[in-house]
This record gives structure tokens, sequence and C-alpha cells, in this order.
């Protein structure tokens, strides 16, 4: 059963990610199986958005998502053994999005 994302209708998602990265290719894979709109940034294509990434959230860590280019939400939850939850993803996006 596919989740209700409605809620994410008309928001900007930018992943921020990078090719090399097992977390950024997981939540790709979550994100185009769900049908999730989104466009993908490249923080070793575009050095900018690497330091934009730490400046903003004090972290060097990926992926995560700018949403509507102002709330951050992580792409990974380092503290589970999956190291992704969707559910708990959905719940973050929800909230950066209220």
């Amino acid at each position: 059963m596919q989740p209700d994302l409605t809620f994410l209708a008309g928001h900007d998602l930018a992943v921020y990610s990078a090719t090399w990265c097992g977390d950024c290719r997981r939540l790709k894979r979550f994100l185009d199986s769900t049908g999730v709109a989104h466009r993908v940034v490249d923080i070793e294509a575009d050095p900018a958005a690497a330091e934009k990434l730490e400046a903003e959230t004090g972290k060097r860590a990926i992926p995560f998502v700018l949403v509507d280019a102002r709330q951050w939400v992580r792409g990974y939850h380092k503290e589970l053994p999956a190291r992704f939850d969707p559910q708990l993803f959905l719940a973050e996006l929800r909230a950066a999005v209220a």
C-alpha cells in the first residue's frame, strides 16, 4: 500500500546527495518508487551546495532534503539499524511543510 503523499503537492524538494552515497541511493529509490517529485543537488558537482548544506545544517552528512528552500529534513536515520525509516521520513517531511 502506497502512503498518502498528497501533502507534498506543490512543494519543492531538493535532495542534496552524491553518486557514491549509499544512503542517497536508498532515498532516491524510495522517492522514485512513491512518485514523490524532487530534484537532485549533487554536492560534488556543486561545491557551493555542499557549503550551503554544512552552513545551514551544521552537518556534512547526506542525504538531506531542502523543502521549499527553507526547511531541512534528513534523508537518513543513523540511529536505526536499516539507516532509513520511510514512515519517520514522511513524518519529518509532513512537519516541514506544515
